[in-house]
């Protein structure tokens, strides 16, 4: 298949021949949903969970969609930028090359993805959890084969990974009538069923080198513009957020007994709910003007569910929260970033304080402003 052929591409980080011994570069595996995402699904060609139209990306790079759900940058970049690890490139990116491997590691997230393999089935092609690992797993015998066991270890086991999953189970399977787990189980058998297939997927990881490893909890899932602009009201749904609190209650306690049980793990919950709650509730305090509609929007049509090149920008992007009726927008990924990081108190992958810039994209001029 062609997955396990360019399944070479995950984070494999070393340099030099096995013959040689090698310097193991530290870098990062990261599983995940759009939220995560950089660019897989955009080479899935029958996905429809996309970002690869204008204006996503606009405030990245050259300004041109690059496969991230957002107009900027994603958590998982910028806390990897302050802690001095290198981007990882998407598993499935085209340009992926055994230098670009051996540097900046791989990224295997994909918007639609699930902890369930049933989630997001509607999106016809995408990742879930199982096959991301499934594929990183593919290339335990490819590095082993290239530098031998012993460095594989090596490098595995010092490698950063990181989880970022769950809100798709709820939004796009459990909340949805036309998903069979919306009437085979209720709020807490379902949370219940999540987190017994997360703690094998975590086992599993574990199994494969994974020693240092976050899991990122959910925000309040029913105040995303999507949720609001599906209400009667447009206010919050209240059942969507407390899905997402029993998840990370749920989550954070699993996680902890897991730590406990497997050798040498070192697990963090990333949670940062009350402080994604607090933005909402009270924009202006952390310096935007909206929290309830996204940035990009087609007019006045809600909800519009992804933003195209028809869409209207909003002017300023640092003054609004979400950028479409889903994700967030840089900034908002930013302020998230930069509290996780001192919430755990990250140090940088050379042992250095974790105060390193990361850089902020120059907003480029709305189409509104031209």
């Amino acid at each position: 298949m062609k997955y396990f052929c360019a399944i070479f591409v995950l984070l494999i980080v070393l340099g030099l021949n096995a013959s040689d011994g090698y310097d193991c570069k530290i870098v990062q595996f990261i599983f995940g949903d759009s939220l995560s995402d950089v660019g897989n699904n955009r080479n899935l060609p029958r996905s429809l969970a996309q970002a690869n139209l204008p204006f996503y990306g606009i405030d990245f790079g050259n300004g041109l969609p690059n496969g991230r759900f957002t107009n900027g940058r994603t958590v998982s970049d910028i806390i990897g930028d302050k802690i001095g690890l290198p981007r990882p490139v998407a598993f499935l990116d085209p340009s992926m090359n055994e230098d670009v491997i051996l540097e900046n590691g791989v990224n295997y997230a994909s918007g639609g993805g699930g902890i369930l393999n049933e989630t997001g089935g509607y999106f016809i092609q995408r990742f879930s959890l199982w096959k991301q690992i499934e594929l990183f797993q593919g290339t335990q015998d490819v590095i082993v084969a290239k530098i031998g066991k012993k460095e594989a270890d090596k490098f595995f086991q010092q490698a950063r990974y990181v989880v970022a999953l769950g809100s798709n189970d709820f939004i796009n399977n459990y909340l949805m009538p036309v998903y069979g787990d919306s009437w085979k189980y209720n709020d807490q058998t379902f949370v219940d069923y999540l987190m017994e297939t997360l703690d094998s997927q975590l086992r599993v990881l574990h199994s494969l080198g994974a020693r240092k490893l976050m899991v990122f909890g959910l925000g309040p899932m029913g105040c995303i513009p999507l949720q609001r602009a599906l209400s009667f009201d447009g206010q919050c749904q209240n059942k969507a957020s407390n899905l997402a609190k029993r998840f990370n209650k749920a989550a954070a306690t699993m996680l902890q007994d897991l730590e406990t049980k497997l050798p040498n793990a070192s697990y963090k919950f990333g949670e940062a709910y009350d402080l994604v709650n607090d933005v909402i509730t009270n924009p202006q305090k952390y310096g935007f003007d909206n929290s309830d509609s996204p940035c990009c929007s087609f007019y006045r049509i809600r909800p519009a569910l992804t933003c195209i090149p028809a869409s209207t920008l909003c002017k300023d992007r640092s003054k609004y929260v979400f950028w479409d009726e889903y994700h967030p927008t840089d900034k908002a990924n930013e302020l998230v970033a930069n509290i996780l990081i001192k919430r755990f108190d990250f140090m940088r992958a050379d042992d250095g304080p974790s105060d390193s810039p990361s850089p902020a994209p120059d907003l480029a001029p709305s189409p509104d402003d031209n």
